[in-house]
């Protein structure tokens, strides 16, 4: 799984969290560590989420991307 994580960094992406309920987190990629993916938002506020809660991880749409600019 971190290989294919790993193939994303420095994309941004929107990252799944499963914890009881599903929420997301949008964000550059930064760093995948044992165990960890660092997501950096648009406020430059880095988030570090534990790949156990990841239920899914999708580069952000390009129509997303236009909206954000």
């Amino acid at each position: 799984m971190y290989d294919l994580i790993q193939t994303m960094l420095g994309q941004e992406v929107i990252v799944y969290v499963s914890d009881g309920s599903v929420s997301t987190v949008g964000g550059f990629l930064r760093k995948v560590e044992e165990g960890w993916i660092q997501v950096e938002r648009a406020n430059h506020q880095i988030e570090l989420i534990s790949v156990d809660y990841i239920s899914r991880i999708q580069e952000r749409p390009r129509s997303m991307k236009k909206k954000r600019q």
